[in-house]
């Protein structure tokens, strides 16, 4: 079963094509948590759940309530007809953790139809599923934004870098590239050498860095000192647009 949480039109926020006009559908289902990151949101029985800035749409057993049950492709394709939009707009799959639904039929049939209407298909993903890109071509014509998961996650090291998975991806993606999210307090040695060590396993990709914040008061803290360690690394900095023009609101 395929689990849709919210579509929304938009510019994509994040990474290299922010600001580019795009077509969201976050799905629901993650295998991480990352509580570490300190974002928290108020379920529907009342829990509240710690987690990232998209909890609803990772934890399952508070929010399944509110997430749509998909069951048909035309399910999915016909939210492309609710709006009022460019031909062959970009088209993100984001979560939650998209890639849980890499070997549904639904989901790669789904994929094949947007990519025979000409869309670009951005995966905003982990970076810790594996694709099977022989057995479905189809993740060979898709943008991958790998937001591989650092130890401010709190997730073991084991389980957010899997550097066979990362070098497959970004070996057979049209195109891909790193996005982490960083905070000001962990701007130090170890998480230079961390970001160093993930990227190893896939030279040449290129870094986008972002401020660490499900709000706005958040990203704006952890701005100027990220945007420092960028120009010392030589990494490109990515604001996190939504939040800064939205804030804490949804389907933006």
């Amino acid at each position: 079963m395929i689990y849709l949480v919210e579509h929304f039109y938009s510019i994509q926020g994040e990474g290299r094509y922010v600001g580019t006009p795009s077509l969201f559908f976050r799905f629901g289902g993650c295998n991480m948590k990352c509580e570490g990151f300190g974002c928290s949101e108020s379920a529907p029985d009342g829990v509240r759940v710690v987690g990232c800035d998209t909890v609803y749409a990772v934890n399952k057993e508070h929010f399944a309530k509110t997430w749509i049950p998909i069951t048909k492709v035309d399910e999915l394709l016909s939210v492309l007809e609710l709006y009022e939009l460019p031909f062959a707009v970009d088209i993100v799959l984001t979560g939650g953790e998209p890639l849980i639904y890499a070997n549904e039929p639904l989901f790669v049939a789904f994929l094949e139809a947007l990519h025979a209407r000409g869309h670009q298909i951005t995966f905003e993903t982990n970076g810790s599923l594996n694709v099977e890109f022989e057995k479905y071509p189809i993740y060979k014509e898709c943008v991958y934004a790998l937001s591989v998961k650092l130890a401010n996650s709190g997730e073991p090291l084991a389980k957010r870098v899997r550097g066979d998975v990362i070098f497959n991806i970004a070996s057979n993606a049209k195109d891909a590239f790193f996005k982490f999210s960083i905070d000001r307090d962990s701007i130090n040695l170890a998480l230079e050498d961390e970001i160093e060590s993930i990227c190893n396993h896939a030279p040449n990709t290129k870094v986008y860095c972002m401020p660490l914040g499900g709000s706005k008061a958040e990203v704006e803290a952890n701005t100027e000192p990220l945007i420092e360690f960028c120009k010392a690394k030589g990494y490109n900095f990515s604001d996190r647009l939504h939040i800064r023009i939205w804030d804490e609101n949804k389907g933006v």
